[in-house]
Parts: C-alpha cells; sequence; structure tokens
C-alpha cells in the first residue's frame, strides 16, 4: 500500500499502458522538466570509456557541490525498481551497463503536465542521461539478460524524509511493465 501523498502531489488517473514512448532527446511529449542528454562515449577496439558527468557541465550542472552525491545501483534481469518520489531532490540518471526500461508519471498537481507518463529505454544500446525533477514518480524495470548497473547523480544528499514510494502496480499510475509485444 501506499503511503499517502504531500498536498502538493497527487496520484493521477491513468488508462493501463506505458504513456509516452520517447524515443528523442527533444521529444515534445517529455515531462515537464524533464531533460535528457547523449553521454559521451568514446568506442574503440578494446571497448569504450563513458563520461558520466562533469562538475558544473551538462545536466547537472547547477548541483551545488557541496551536497551532490554520486551513487550506484546494480540490478539483476527482470527487476522493477518502482515507484519512488522525492520533494526536492532532483536525479540524474546514467545507466552504466545493461539495458533499462525507465517508466516516469508526473505527480505534481500544478504542473502543465501532471499526470503524464513517459517510457525511455536507455543503457547500453542508448546511452542517455536523463535529469528527474522533484515531484516527478520514477522507477525503472532491467531488461535484457544481463545486470544493469545505474549511475546517478543527486543535488542533495539522501535523506529518506525526502523520498516518497509508490507501489509499482499502483492501480493510479496502471503502468503496464509487461512486454508490449510491438
Amino acid at each position: 500500500m501506499s503511503a499517502a501523498l504531500p498536498e502538493q502531489l497527487s496520484l493521477p488517473k491513468c488508462e493501463k499502458g506505458v504513456g509516452s514512448v520517447i524515443t528523442a532527446i527533444d521529444s515534445p511529449n517529455l515531462i515537464d522538466g524533464v531533460r535528457i542528454s547523449a553521454n559521451a562515449l568514446w568506442p574503440d577496439d578494446r571497448g569504450y570509456f563513458q563520461e558520466v558527468m562533469r562538475f558544473g557541465k551538462g545536466l547537472p550542472a547547477d548541483y551545488p557541490a557541496a551536497s551532490t552525491q554520486v551513487s550506484a545501483a546494480v540490478s539483476y534481469p527482470g527487476t522493477i525498481k518502482a515507484f519512488h518520489y522525492h520533494l526536492y531532490q532532483r536525479d540524474v540518471w546514467s545507466p552504466a551497463s545493461g539495458m533499462l526500461q525507465v517508466a516516469l508519471v508526473d505527480l505534481r498537481v500544478a504542473s502543465p503536465t501532471f499526470g503524464r507518463r513517459n517510457t525511455l529505454y536507455i543503457g547500453m544500446l542508448r546511452s542517455w542521461q536523463v535529469l528527474i525533477p522533484a515531484g516527478v514518480g520514477h522507477g525503472y524495470k532491467v531488461i535484457g539478460e544481463q545486470p544493469a548497473v545505474l549511475v546517478y547523480v543527486t543535488d542533495r544528499f539522501y535523506n529518506p524524509a525526502d523520498e516518497g514510494r509508490i507501489a509499482y502496480n499502483d492501480p493510479s499510475i496502471n503502468y503496464d511493465w509487461e512486454i508490449q509485444h510491438k
């Protein structure tokens, strides 16, 4: 059961599905405040080098050095980690290996995109960074046969009081985690 959301956030009533599948960095269907950037990637015959972040540059350019935190999570194939949100913290996600089906939902009542859902397929085959604003519910499923490593940069140190959780199968969000068979 999901805990009650603070008054500035609300669960939308969504039809079953995945919302807008985002296939371009500048998609007009992005949730307000969500931004995407391609990772700098230099492949060669030995593998590749991927740049995750430069302080003062890119999506987290305005993150304060005194409270920016860089973390990583390893998740196994088929794992769903969803949904959670922050009241104040912003995240930049950058998958380092594997593939993720990222699910976003705008929970901000005052947002022009309240209730909109986005799905992004990112990782080894699409090396993107995603900035997730406070108030946007987010989560992911590891797709494919390999574990995924997600590196994420936050503009605040971890604070459990700033984080809320919503069940991955919440009937209001109604996100379809099943294979879409397109």
